[in-house]
């Protein structure tokens, strides 16, 4: 049975969409809200600020995260910024140039109704961080300042420094922490969801697992809120924290969420290059560095000689030659095959020859060393820390990795899924992005969810529903429970011979293989042959040590990597069936002739979303047609 995919999208010009559809939902008395409890799943600047504006408004709110505490959530890890269109430096931006810029970076895969109401609360986010006392880069003058980011010309994107994420989680913690204080929130760290419970249809709790224990739980609500970030992970290699999963979506999933463009996943280019097999994650050198740094290579294959011996005219500064208009600012997935490419031809740099050159030499020289360490001190200190490599007096070495996902759970305009009463917010779900994150756009994103959206449509959710009252007694958590700790059993018992991390290492070489910055048809059947044979011995051969009563960290990342050994094969099989290329979802065999992405407007401009059809069954696909009334599809160029 097929999904009923209705995005709920308001009619309307779509300037006052968000507007009027805020004033048509129904509204829960304050006396009310009380009376509701809500979980939230992550903690993060979704999750984060979601919990804290829930509680504000006077819901009960359990949240839920696996670190000890919420300021670990990764979105720490962000550097580079935040866009708003505020239009400080009266350089013609605007909110609708905000709105094209998104759809344009995503090629033209997502719905205009969304992202128009995320450009439309970018400004809003400003203020309310600004309240917060999130510590902005400041002009001579006191005002605040911008630069810019890939994909735009204007210069849109707030930062603190090459923190950012870090100082807007600061933000969302504090507001999180007070209502913790005052009780409306119940804070549970340490804790993982390991199943969804759905009754009558509707999502009702969840079931976790104490990190600490062992202990098997079951929490009950009125509404579910997923904001657990992406599932980058699922390639070993990623920036991605290590602890980053997508067992949370997965389980819901497997319950009768639908999974939207799983295919769609971001390569950064600009990251520390890998070293060896030792390494066990990525590091992100933030996209801001482009504002300054120029990206080249030597003209001449294989040459090693030091970069500062090379003169101007045997440097291929092939960004700036190959998209004159933005230059280093081209978007990422633009700039990630750019540089796949001239590695492949033999000029890439490095001891591996996977890397090319982000030279500072011009814009210190232009603006003197001190504006370059007031601007990016703190990325230039974690990359000689790493590298060893002073990036003031040579080229940092820079290589495309996996970065972020695009595709996630499906929702409608009401960021719920096709469970009723499942919100999924941030990176979590699929919503705006399209084919390719604009960069600064994921923490836009997830403030946008957790501070403004969700507050009003869970409301709506809830004065819309007659829900029967429901607690952990119930036999549906009573049988997830038992599913739960079936599997958990099941994992300790197998003492096979391999380890954990040899199968997810082995699992990310495939999908980089097969799945990556560019993909073909043969070589995802063979991924979609390879992936289940991998997952057949992983049940048969993996080694789990310890018990389930204990603090046990092979015993959690099992769970998660068994799961990315089946959302990465979803992920092919949706690749395998897109035969256009979008975005960063690049097919060799739909190119242009100068090997830019293609795409098929007229086979494939709509959502996938993926329906669960039972273990060891194929998926369905279910299709949501994109309209597009506002914007005309073009061939997305940055020449």
């Amino acid at each position: 049975m097929t999904l009923r995919l209705d995005s709920r999208i308001p009619p309307g010009p779509l300037a006052e969409k968000w507007n009027r559809h805020r004033f048509e939902m129904k509204l829960v008395n304050p006396a009310n809200k009380r009376k509701h409890t809500v979980i939230i799943v992550g903690s993060g600047l979704a999750g984060g600020a979601a919990a804290a504006t829930m509680s504000e408004l006077g819901y009960n709110v359990k949240c839920f995260c696996f670190q000890d505490s919420p300021r670990r959530a990764h979105s720490i890890a962000a550097q580079g910024g935040i866009n708003a269109a505020k239009n400080y430096q009266n350089d013609g931006d605007s909110i609708y140039r905000l709105f094209y810029d998104t759809i344009k970076g995503g090629d033209f895969r997502s719905r205009e109704g969304n992202v128009y109401r995320l450009a439309e609360l970018s400004v809003n986010i400003i203020d309310q961080c600004v309240a917060q006392g999130v510590p902005f880069a400041r002009e001579y003058g006191g005002l605040l300042s911008n630069r810019s980011f890939g994909g735009a010309q204007v210069s849109r994107t707030f930062y603190a420094r090459g923190q950012t994420g870090q100082q807007l989680l600061l933000g969302a913690y504090q507001a999180l922490e007070r209502q913790i204080a005052r009780g409306g929130v119940k804070m549970f760290p340490r804790t993982e969801m390991l199943d969804l419970v759905v009754i009558d249809g509707k999502a009702r709790g969840i079931v976790t697992r104490d990190l600490v224990t062992g202990a098997i739980e079951s929490h009950a609500a009125e509404a579910v809120v997923l904001a657990t970030g992406g599932y980058g992970n699922v390639y070993y290699l990623s920036t991605n924290a290590q602890g980053s999963n997508a067992t949370a979506i997965w389980r819901a999933y497997k319950r009768g969420a639908a999974f939207a463009n799983p295919c769609f996943t971001q390569i950064h280019p600009t990251c520390i290059p890998v070293t060896g097999e030792h390494q066990s994650k990525l590091t992100l050198m933030s996209e801001s560095l482009r504002n300054d740094g120029r990206v080249w290579v030597p003209k001449k294959a294989g040459d090693k000689r030091d970069p500062r011996q090379i003169p101007e005219n045997e440097r291929d500064y092939f960004l700036e030659r190959k998209y004159p208009a933005f230059g280093n600012l081209a978007p990422r997935d633009i700039a990630s095959r750019a540089a796949k490419e001239v590695c492949d031809e033999g000029r890439g740099v490095g001891p591996s020859g996977l890397g090319v050159f982000l030279d500072f030499a011009d814009a210190i020289k232009r603006l003197g060393r001190a504006v370059i360490e007031e601007r990016y001190g703190n990325l230039f200190e974690m990359y000689e820390r790493i590298t060893d490599e002073n990036p003031y007096e040579v080229p940092m070495r820079i290589y495309p990795a996996v970065h972020y996902t695009m595709g996630g759970l499906w929702v409608d305009y009401n960021l719920m899924g096709t469970i009723d009463g499942l919100h999924v917010t941030g990176e979590a779900n699929f919503s705006d992005h399209g084919a390719n994150r604009l960069g600064a756009s994921a923490l836009m994103q997830g403030l946008a969810d957790g501070y403004f959206i969700i507050p009003s449509t869970i409301g709506n959710y809830l004065a819309s529903s007659k829900l029967e009252k429901v607690d952990a007694s119930h036999p549906a958590f009573k049988a997830a429970e038992g599913e739960v700790a079936a599997t958990t059993r099941k994992l300790l018992s197998i003492d096979g011979k391999r380890t954990v991390s040899s199968f997810h290492r082995e699992l990310g070489k495939i999908m980089w293989e097969y799945c990556g910055m560019s993909r073909n048809e043969a070589g995802l059947r063979t991924a979609l042959k390879k992936i289940p044979e991998l997952r057949a011995e992983f049940w048969r051969d993996v080694n789990v040590p310890g018990s389930d009563a204990e603090l046990n960290q092979a015993l959690e990342k099992a769970g998660r990597v068994a799961d990315f050994l089946e959302l990465g094969e979803l992920m092919c099989l949706d690749a395998l069936h897109r035969t256009e290329s979008c975005g960063a979802h690049f097919r060799e065999e739909s190119q242009t002739p100068d090997g830019e992405a293609l795409r098929d407007d007229e086979k494939f401009a709509y959502v996938a979303a993926w329906q669960y059809a039972g273990e060891g069954k194929i998926p369905i696909l279910n299709k949501e047609p994109l309209v597009f009334e506002n914007v005309k599809l073009s061939q997305r160029s940055y020449k």
